[in-house]
């Protein structure tokens, strides 16, 4: 998997993120050419942030703004990683149940008919 592109969506002035707005940051995936939406504000603390479109993604900290999208990619490509993962299991155990084996015969069918 190639790395996860990290792009800003709005450009908000500063001091609408010190008073804690949310941000909204593009996580870009190459791999499966998808986008992913991150929300993130400033803490007192730091940083914080989610992707609500992934909730395996825990909500992640970070000191700098920097170190959370870089913490929210790492755990979008774990999740993602594992997402890929638990397809191919399902895959493969379909496979070997020959729950696929009717769908396999219309397509030889199909080809046969060609």
């Amino acid at each position: 998997m190639g790395a996860i592109v990290i792009e800003q969506i709005l450009d908000i002035p500063k001091q609408q993120v010190e008073q804690r707005q949310s941000r909204s940051i593009k996580l870009n995936d190459p791999r499966f050419e998808e986008t992913y939406t991150a929300a993130v504000e400033r803490t007192s603390t730091g940083w914080s942030g989610r992707i609500p479109d992934v909730p395996e993604v825990n909500v992640c900290q970070g000191t700098t703004q920097q170190e959370l999208l870089e913490s929210l990619a790492e755990s979008l490509h774990k999740a993602l990683k594992a997402r890929s993962a638990a397809w191919d299991r399902q895959i493969e155990e379909d496979i070997k149940a020959g729950r696929l084996d009717l769908l396999r015969d219309e397509i030889l069918e199909d080809i046969k008919a060609k």
